[in-house]
């Protein structure tokens, strides 16, 4: 009974104590003055919403503004339509160990033999520019074996769904490699021959041209663009006439005509007719005009691969004549096996003349055989050997050739 009333007392005297600091903090504290207190914050916290509502408002606008600037920049092809702007490429690493079989020079060469960039735009659905440089040989300038090298830069127009023109510089329509021959792309160390000396691949010129697409497969392509500057001191061999568009003499044109059908998977058959009214460009009196013909197939079914060209030039004039280069001819059979999904093997048979117009032996013929090792679909690992037949008093090379490309 003690033991209870001592703990009320103590708990009585504990409550009396607290009530007694308590009591002034309250009186101090009246409803009133607790009320303004509370209208007061709610007041600042009313006036903090609002400035949070506007600053969200000029970050919409601020946002708005933007994408639409992005959308016009865009449209423009400026930094913020750079998905418009392609970069791509190719180049190209050779070995060569070849030796003469008539006594002449051998071959024992490594060279970077090309590297190039692709630069493309679309400044809108109708309307690209497609351009393409290259550094040959590694080493250009004064006395440097290597050559600087604008190879495209053009215009191309949608003029409707059917119909493209295109202004510049460009590949001529003409042969398989001319348009094509990123290393991934064919067999062979080394361009073949006959179009590196009948085509000429590569060659372009400046000019303009339309594609008119005709249905059913066919494609029809027609060019006007300047021409080749051949010269008698070189043979009037096409390949050293091309003027490469550095400040080219434009006095004779040349025309261009494709008809090409790739109406079934896998398949491409083309024939080209190319003709300049004076092939030196009105320099050599006994020289005029100068029409190619070529043709040529491509087929691709399955693992099994051929090709096959046939290309020919026609030389007016008495200069021509004289040394057998009014008719310039050459052909190549290349069948392929693709036998796995990273290896094939080709071989090619070849043959070209620049002086098949006269009665004296000028043909070179050449045999291929070969492998190609593509760790990836654009990089490609390439060797072959070339056995070649040489006209008297020529250089005759046989031997290896190894090489390292790509493509991007």
């Amino acid at each position: 009974m003690n033991y209870r009333l001592s703990r009320i007392t103590r708990t009585t005297l504990a409550l009396s104590l607290l009530s007694c600091f308590a009591a002034p903090a309250l009186a101090e504290t009246s409803a009133e003055e607790r009320f303004r207190t509370l209208e007061l914050r709610l007041n600042n916290l009313e006036s903090e919403n609002r400035t949070l509502k506007d600053q969200v408002k000029q970050t919409e606008q601020k946002v708005d503004a933007t994408g639409t600037q992005m959308d016009r920049l865009a449209g423009q092809g400026g930094s913020a339509g750079a998905n418009k702007t392609k970069l791509g490429g190719y180049g190209e690493l050779h070995l060569n160990k070849l030796k003469s079989q008539t006594g002449g020079a051998d071959t024992d060469m490594l060279d970077l033999h090309r590297f190039v960039l692709f630069i493309g735009h679309e400044f809108n659905d109708s309307v690209r520019l497609f351009s393409e440089f290259e550094v040959e040989h590694a080493l250009a300038g004064e006395s440097k074996p290597g050559e600087v090298e604008l190879e495209q830069a053009y215009l191309e127009f949608d003029l409707n769904d059917k119909l493209s023109a295109k202004g510049g510089v460009f590949l001529i329509p003409v042969g398989i490699i001319n348009e094509t021959h990123e290393p991934p792309t064919f067999y062979g160390v080394e361009r073949n021959q006959v179009e590196t000396n009948i085509i000429p691949a590569t060659w372009w010129e400046g000019g303009a041209a339309v594609t008119a697409r005709l249905g059913s497969g066919f494609t029809l392509d027609g060019a006007i663009t300047s021409g080749l500057k051949a010269a008698a001191a070189s043979g009037y061999k096409p390949r050293n006439g091309r003027q490469k568009v550095a400040n080219a003499t434009a006095k004779d044109a040349a025309y261009t005509a494709r008809l090409k059908w790739s109406g079934m998977p896998g398949v491409e058959l083309a024939g080209t007719v190319h003709r300049q009214t004076d092939t030196t460009q009105s320099v050599d009196a006994t020289a005029g005009a100068a029409t190619l013909y070529e043709a040529h197939a491509v087929v691709n079914k399955g693992a099994l691969g051929l090709r096959a060209l046939y290309a020919e030039w026609k030389m007016d004039g008495s200069g021509p004549k004289a040394i057998g280069a009014d008719k310039q001819v050459g052909w190549y059979v290349e069948p392929s096996w693709k036998f796995a999904e990273k290896w094939g093997v080709f071989a090619r048979q070849s043959s070209w003349d620049n002086a098949a117009g006269n009665a004296t032996n000028s043909k070179f013929s050449q045999a291929d055989v070969g492998v190609n090792y593509w760790p990836h679909p654009d990089v490609v690992v390439k060797l072959d050997y070339q056995d070649q037949k040489a006209p008297a008093g020529q250089n005759e090379l046989d031997g290896f050739n190894l090489g390292l490309g790509y493509q991007f």
